[in-house]
C-alpha cells in the first residue's frame, strides 16, 4: 500500500506510532519500524538532550529503517533545552520529526536546514493549514476521539478528515481512534494518506511500559475515558480511574475558581509511577476512546501485518463486492 506518507518518509505501511510521554522511547519505536511503520521517540521524556543523543543511537542499533523524534513545545514559563534537543536531532542524523503543541515555526529553520521532514500534530482543519503554511511536509490531524489533548474544538474525525482533505495540500494522517484495518481504510476513504497510532502502541508487548497499563487498555469499553482540564482550557482524553473522578470532583466543585494548582496531585508527575511502576490509579494518564477496539497485546510486527492483510481483505473483498 502507497501513499503519500509511506514516499515522504520512505516507509513500507502508512502508519505512525505517535510521540508518547514515557512511551515513546527506542524500544517501541524500532520495533514498530522494523514492522514496515514510523516508530517515534519522544524527545520531552529525555530529562537532556544528551539523554535524547543516547536514546536515538540506542534506537540505530536496533533498526536501520527511517525512525522519528517527537518534539513537543510546551507553553511553559520553564521551556525545556529545545536548542539542545534540536542539535541532538540533527547530529543523530534523525530525517523525520513530529511536532506537537505550540507552533514550531521558530525552531523549523534548523531542522529544515539539516534535511529533516516535519509533521506536525493538529486539532483543526486552522491548525493544519497554519503548518502547510509556514513549512511542515506534513499534518497529523487528530480527531475529538485521540487521547491526550483533542484541542477544544470537539470535532470527531469523520467531519475533520475529510474537511482536511478538502483544505490541504500537504499529505495527512488521521489521528483518534486508530486501532486496526477498519481504521485505516476508513481514513483513507475519508481523504488521509495513513494513520497514526497511540494508544494502540501502548498495548503491544515491546511497548516499555508495565503490564498493569496494558491491561488496563484492553479491559477498557469505549465508555471509560473522560475530559480533564477542560476548565483551564487545556482539555485532555485521559483513562477513567479513581484519581480522574476525584479531579472532576475538583472541577465541578470550584467552577472558574480552578487553578492548575488545584490538580497538582492528580496530573503532576503521574507518568513515571503509571507507566514504570504500574500504578494505574495514581493521577490522569492519556488514552484514546479507541480502547474499546483493542482486545489484544501482539507484537508490533504482528499487529502491522494484521492491519495490512486485513485492509486489503476490506479493500478487495468487502467494498469491491459492493460495487459488484
Amino acid at each position: 500500500m502507497q501513499t503519500r506518507i509511506t514516499e515522504l518518509f520512505g516507509i513500507q505501511h502508512p502508519i505512525i506510532q505517535g510521540g508518547m510521554h514515557y512511551v515513546g522511547l527506542a524500544d517501541l519505536a524500532a520495533a514498530v519500524s522494523n514492522a514496515g511503520g514510523l516508530g517515534i521517540i519522544t524527545a520531552l521524556t529525555l530529562k537532556t538532550p544528551e539523554d535524547l543523543a543516547a536514546e536515538i543511537e540506542r534506537c540505530r542499533e536496533m533498526t536501520d529503517k527511517p525512525f522519528g523524534v517527537n518534539l513537543t513545545f510546551l507553553p511553559t514559563v520553564t521551556a525545556p533545552d529545545y536548542p539542545g534537543y534540536i542539535k541532538a536531532i540533527i547530529e543523530g542524523g534523525v530525517k523525520i520529526v513530529e511536532t506537537a503543541g505550540r507552533n514550531p515555526e521558530p525552531f523549523l529553520p534548523y531542522l529544515k536546514d539539516a534535511g529533516i521532514k516535519v509533521i506536525h500534530k493538529c486539532t483543526s482543519v486552522r491548525h493544519a493549514l497554519k503548518a502547510e503554511k509556514i513549512g511542515c511536509d506534513a499534518a497529523s490531524v487528530d480527531g475529538f476521539e485521540c487521547g491526550g489533548h483533542p484541542g477544544e474544538d470537539d470535532i470527531p474525525n469523520m467531519i475533520l478528515l475529510p474537511r482536511a482533505a478538502e483544505e490541504l495540500q500537504i499529505p495527512f494522517v488521521a489521528s483518534g481512534g486508530q486501532a486496526d484495518a477498519r481504521s485505516l481504510v476508513a481514513s483513507l476513504a475519508l481523504g488521509a494518506d495513513g494513520i497514526n497510532m497511540g494508544t494502540r502502541f501502548i498495548a503491544t508487548r515491546e511497548a516499555p511500559v508495565h503490564a498493569k497499563v496494558k491491561q488496563a487498555i484492553v479491559a477498557a469499553s469505549e465508555l471509560d475515558t473522560r475530559l480533564v482540564m477542560r476548565p483551564l482550557r487545556n482539555t485532555e482524553r485521559v483513562l477513567n480511574n479513581v484519581a480522574v473522578e476525584r479531579l472532576l470532583a475538583k472541577e465541578k466543585t470550584m467552577g472558574e475558581d480552578l487553578q492548575f494548582e488545584d490538580i497538582f496531585e492528580e496530573v503532576v508527575g503521574v507518568y513515571p509511577r503509571v507507566m514504570e511502576e504500574g500504578e494505574v490509579d495514581a493521577g490522569a494518564w492519556s488514552c484514546g476512546m479507541v480502547a474499546g477496539l483493542i482486545h489484544d497485546i501482539p507484537t508490533c510486527r504482528e499487529l502491522l501485518d494484521r492491519i495490512m492483510a486485513e485492509a486489503e481483505q476490506i479493500v478487495r473483498d468487502r467494498l469491491a463486492g459492493i460495487l459488484g
